[in-house]
């Protein structure tokens, strides 16, 4: 068993009147936790302030004892597991990789096998070692049924500093997707994001309060009945792409948990189909933490998707 660590800070003067999530996530930076996910451990009760619970939002005083206490990651060496992976790149560092749909990134209770991390474990070895594990530095993720580029980092530098371009939203993220509908040439949505009110299994751009989430398209191919939109994340909202097309009317074709059943039969027919949601990431671009220069990344769109847009056309 992994024991629990716990990291310590003392707030001095350049601290007072910070929040306790700016100020932490500023502290914590040579810990592999972005500023989202330290606000996300904040959330969880993780973090003390003179022994209290924190709050993120609290305003914090010269003197104050703030106390982070992560919980140690669940260890799956034991699980590698022998799974084909598309590698696009990889060097000692990190590697870049196109996800298949049906994959889901961690193990969770849900799902204990077959997963991305139980493929990398088995292809990396023991070239993988974050937080003093033989564990792989999942950096962002893509639902289960999204496909597309992702990137994972090999070493705890590498991890933390690409969550910091995440965090900074620096990179290059593009998306191809089929949605219902005729959409104009071009747009952006901007809304205010966070769980639900009435369901907090899913997200809304419908809620008052929360973070900001800014989604930019424009149209690549208008098809019977749907839409092919190119798609540029400036923030990185869970479900975010999904999320804002569904709320302005324009789900995407086979989203079962955001989308409705078409109207036309045509569309009803290449939906079940497909089985899934017409989501792929095709372009991730960053900086290599290692070597300081800009990598680009693009992909295929995948059978099902690519055959989707045959029946459509």
């Amino acid at each position: 068993m992994v024991a629990q660590k716990k990291f310590q800070f003392t707030v001095d003067v350049s601290g007072e009147g910070a929040r306790l999530d700016v100020w932490l996530a500023a502290e914590a930076r040579g810990l592999p936790y972005s500023r989202s996910q330290i606000r996300r451990r904040i959330d969880e009760g993780e973090v003390r302030v003179g022994g209290a619970v924190g709050k993120a939002g609290r305003k914090l005083k010269v003197g104050d004892q703030v106390e982070f206490s992560p919980p140690p990651p669940v260890s799956v060496e034991d699980r590698p597991e022998a799974i084909p992976l598309k590698i696009l790149f990889e060097d000692a560092h990190l590697l870049v990789l196109d996800k298949p749909a049906g994959m889901v990134v961690h193990p969770a209770t849900s799902h204990q096998s077959g997963t991305l991390v139980n493929a990398l474990l088995h292809h990396c070895g023991d070239a993988l070692a974050i937080g003093g594990e033989r564990r792989p530095g999942i950096v962002h993720r893509l639902d289960k049924d999204t496909t597309g580029v992702m990137v994972i980092a090999k070493d705890e530098p590498t991890l933390t500093r690409l969550q910091e371009q995440f965090s900074s939203h620096s990179l290059e993220r593009k998306y191809l997707a089929l949605v219902q509908g005729v959409v104009d040439a071009e747009g952006t949505f901007r809304s205010k994001y966070g769980r639900d009110p009435r369901d907090r299994k899913k997200f809304s751009s419908r809620v008052h309060t929360g973070k900001q989430a800014v989604t930019h398209w424009k149209v690549r191919e208008r098809l019977a009945g749907a839409t092919l939109v190119e798609v540029q994340l400036e923030t990185g909202r869970t479900h975010q792409i999904r999320v804002h097309f569904s709320d302005h009317g324009h789900p995407l074709l086979g989203d079962e948990t955001y989308g409705r059943t078409p109207r036309e039969a045509k569309l009803r027919s290449v939906a079940g189909v497909l089985g899934r949601q017409a989501l792929h990431a095709f372009v991730l671009g960053f900086v290599h933490p290692a070597t300081g220069k800009t990598v680009r990344f693009e992909t295929d769109l995948p059978d099902d998707f690519a055959a989707a847009l045959k029946a459509l056309r």
